[in-house]
């Protein structure tokens, strides 16, 4: 490479530096804690002081009489949120692209992405407050008049509607910014060609809007297969509660409990590296099944 090549290039590799420093001090270099998956791990005696076991957290993960149970809820809510949620920042784009009314557009998506703003601590403390059985509002006022309570927060076969629902609310505005990036790019020819062709809005919406989000979404969905055991710790913690546990006890809250309130990091981070490795099989596995169907996929 010539020193004029370096002389343009330098700074643009500079630009890259700060990124790479970041993924290295906080996502390669804490790496090395991966290795107490295979230890019996004690703070006292540290990484290269603690008993190596091998595989023993593994098959303990796999031996317990909770796995099952845990593979269970984590799957059925994940195919709660591919089925449901994961399809509804799509609709709420298509329809936003509908509005030629700027200003009530402009007030439409204002409102709709106002929620992923609030704290999952807020949502749940408000759900609580009014779905409470003896003190929350809602059941107050069926009580007053005659109804039965719902037992929203304690009974089990509520929790993945109520975990569902309220993902949607906060998340499905927000979501929708990136399918609405997609459907802006789109030539306002290729509407006005289908009109005179006789199309309706329907017909431009298959034939159009709905092609034209297709690269973007295989790409969000290979991503997603990839949090596959992740649901987001915070939002199932607070809904949790002794009523629901045998339905919302997923990874991630049991990772929280073995690891942190139990003190046992090897068996947590052995169960974590699991989660992962499911995480990056799905993603290939995905990625590649796109590529065969003709889609561009991640990688």
């Amino acid at each position: 490479m010539t020193r004029g090549y370096w002389r343009r290039a330098l700074p643009v590799y500079l630009m890259i530096v700060p990124g790479l420093l970041f993924f290295i001090v906080f996502k390669y270099i804490p790496m090395v804690g991966i290795s107490i998956a295979f230890m019996a791990y004690s703070p006292f005696d540290g990484i290269g002081g603690s008993e190596w076991v091998g595989l023993r957290n593994f098959h303990r993960l796999f031996a317990e009489g909770d796995f099952l149970a845990l593979l269970r809820n984590t799957l059925m809510l994940n195919l709660f949120d591919v089925l449901f949620f994961f399809p509804a920042p799509i609709l709420v784009a298509v329809l936003l692209n509908e509005i030629k009314a700027k200003r009530f557009k402009a007030a439409v998506q204002t409102i709709l992405y106002a929620p992923n703003f609030i704290s999952w601590v807020v949502i749940v403390g408000i759900t609580i407050l009014l779905f409470a059985t003896g003190s929350g509002g809602i059941n107050q006022l069926l009580a007053g008049w005659g109804f039965e309570r719902i037992e929203l927060m304690t009974d089990p076969s509520y929790f993945r509607w109520v975990w569902l629902l309220q993902n949607v609310w906060q998340g499905a505005g927000w979501g929708a910014i990136i399918f609405l990036a997609a459907l802006a790019a789109v030539d306002p020819l290729l509407y006005e060609a289908a009109a005179i062709d006789g199309a309706n809005r329907w017909r431009m919406l298959w034939h159009i809007a709905l092609p034209a989000l297709r690269n973007v979404i295989v790409v969000l969905l290979i991503l997603r297969m990839g949090h596959v055991m992740d649901l987001g710790f915070e939002h199932i913690f607070l809904l949790q509660n002794s009523m629901n546990l045998d339905v919302s006890e997923v990874f991630e809250t049991f990772v929280y409990k073995v690891g942190m309130t139990q003190g046992d990091y090897s068996y947590s981070t052995a169960v974590g590296l699991f989660k992962s490795i499911v995480g990056l099989i799905m993603v290939l596995f995905v990625n590649r099944l796109a590529k065969q169907t003709g889609q561009e996929g991640v990688f």
